[in-house]
């Protein structure tokens, strides 16, 4: 039995990593560095609500200086 419940964890863990390592390379280096910082404050923010923060951020950012956030660093 245990065997069995050893086998459903790795399958469901692999997929969970798949599926994060996929969001991870759509993400550009404001929310990379975004969820770095958040990790080491020790906050718990889902990635939902980092990217709403990123986004509202450059949102910010580009009505403030009337430019738009280079292409090479956002999204």
């Amino acid at each position: 039995m245990d065997f069995l419940k050893k086998a459903a964890e790795k399958a469901t863990g692999g997929e969970h990593q798949q599926e994060n390592h996929n969001n991870q390379q759509n993400d550009d280096y404001v929310d990379k560095a975004f969820a770095a910082g958040v990790s080491k404050s020790g906050y718990n923010i889902d990635r939902s609500m980092q990217e709403k923060i990123t986004d509202a951020g450059r949102e910010a950012y580009e009505k403030a200086t009337g430019n738009k956030v280079s292409e090479k660093i956002s999204n």
